[in-house]
This record gives C-alpha cells, sequence and structure tokens, in this order.
C-alpha cells in the first residue's frame, strides 16, 4: 500500500513539472475576475468609456452628444485636471455618468515602477474627487493600459476593479487618425458587451466629438443601449469567455 502511495505521488510530482508554469494571459485573468476587457453578455449593451480628461475644448461638447441620444459613458479621469476642471466632472455626475479613476498625473507603470508612486497617483485623484462631495471610484484604468502582478494585487487592495477595453473597439482618436477612421472602427466592430475605448483630451482635435454624432445614432438604430461599464458588468455573463490564444 504504502508503495502504491509513492508511486502516486511521484505520478503527481511528475504531471506537474510537465505542466509547467500557469500561463498569466488575458484568459487567465478574465477568468479570475482581475482585469476586465469586455462583458459577453446577451444583452444589447455597450460601454463607452473617455480616458485623459476632463478637458474644456470637448468634454462638455462629448456630453451635449451623450446627452442627445440619452447615452451614459464612464469618464475615467485624470486628477490633476479634476483639480482644474472641477464643474465639468459635477456635470458628469449630475447627467448620470460614472467616474473611474485614470491615475493623479497620468502617470505609466512598467515592472520597474515603484508600488508606493501607484499608491500616491491613486489615491491623490481620490482626494480630488473627494473634495468635491464625490463617492471614491470603484473602477481603475492604468494609463496606456499598462498593468503587472504588483498592480493588480495593490488595485484590488485599495477597492478597485481594473477595466481595459475591448482589443476590437480601441478607436485610437489620441492619434487625431480622421473621424471616418474612428466611426468605421466601432461601427464595424460593434457587438454586444464592448467596452470602447475613446479619449476627451486629444488638444487640437475634435474628432471624437464628430465621430460620435455618427456612431450613437447609428448604434441607438441598431437596439444598442450606451451604459456605464458597472452597469455592463452587472449584466448575466450568458457567453461564455474564450481563450484568446
Amino acid at each position: 500500500m504504502a508503495g502504491r502511495r509513492m508511486m502516486l505521488l511521484l505520478l503527481a510530482l511528475l504531471l506537474c513539472g510537465f505542466a509547467g508554469p500557469v500561463k498569466k494571459d488575458r484568459y487567465y485573468y478574465e477568468k479570475k475576475g482581475e482585469i476586465v476587457w469586455e462583458v459577453p453578455t446577451a444583452e444589447k449593451k455597450i460601454a463607452l468609456t473617455f480616458d485623459d480628461g476632463p478637458y474644456p475644448p470637448s468634454t462638455g461638447a462629448i456630453l451635449d452628444v451623450l446627452k442627445t441620444y440619452e447615452a451614459k459613458a464612464t469618464f475615467f479621469v485624470v486628477g490633476n485636471r479634476v483639480e482644474r476642471y472641477a464643474e465639468l466632472v459635477r456635470r458628469e455626475v449630475a447627467e448620470g455618468h460614472e467616474i473611474a479613476n485614470h491615475t493623479f498625473n497620468h502617470t505609466y507603470f512598467t515592472k520597474s515602477s515603484d508600488p508606493s508612486r501607484l499608491n500616491q497617483e491613486i489615491l491623490r485623484t481620490e482626494e480630488q474627487l473627494q473634495a468635491l462631495n464625490l463617492d471614491k471610484p470603484t473602477l481603475f484604468r492604468p494609463p496606456g493600459g499598462y498593468y503587472n502582478e504588483a498592480m493588480i494585487r495593490k488595485v484590488r487592495a485599495m477597492g478597485y476593479t481594473m477595466i481595459l477595453w475591448s482589443w476590437h473597439q480601441d478607436t485610437k482618436d489620441w492619434r487625431k487618425p480622421g473621424v471616418g477612421y474612428i466611426v468605421d472602427k466601432v461601427l464595424n466592430h460593434a457587438r454586444n458587451g464592448d467596452i470602447i475605448l475613446f479619449h476627451d483630451y486629444v488638444p487640437g482635435s475634435m474628432q471624437t466629438v464628430e465621430a460620435l454624432k455618427q456612431i450613437l445614432p447609428e448604434l441607438k438604430q441598431r437596439g444598442y443601449r450606451f451604459v456605464t461599464v458597472s452597469e455592463l458588468m452587472q449584466s448575466s455573463r450568458e457567453m461564455p469567455i474564450q481563450s484568446k490564444d
């Protein structure tokens, strides 16, 4: 009996060895619920997200378009701009949009970045929002989409869910690629549960605003509703997550 147990133990150890380390790819983090790229759902819901604002030349105009089409969105705000343009943040909240954390200085974090700096960047943005009597956000998006294990642990410990975006819905509007490019990118790839990446801080460009004027009525005609990321995450996950390999 002891010999058989030893053989089974050796077999288990060998199998573990052959299996190798766990591949921590997008599928791994999605399955654990540690990062959200999109939300598989049978419902015709899409989350519009805007990074890097608020910014007076474009944020107000974006809010006007959203209001016209009864669209709700999530704004991943940069803390130092919240400090300068508080009235725009107040308007976002008053009109039913969601505010999320995008660091204080739009700092990129790599594997070698100081974890304490991430803590400061998140907290300083929280402080700016709380100074406006707003609730602490629950969603965080790392600038540039860069993340690592230490960041994931820190963000979760601070009470946040990390949100990225659907890979097929990166409009790259920060590059000023042209209104037509932005429109085609969204409309040609739209599907249930998308999280679309836009920016409301693109100095010298109103391409995102003009693109939204074409995107929203078309998607609304197709039956889509525009919701906050938090509402989208509450949708039933009826479609299984597939490996992106």
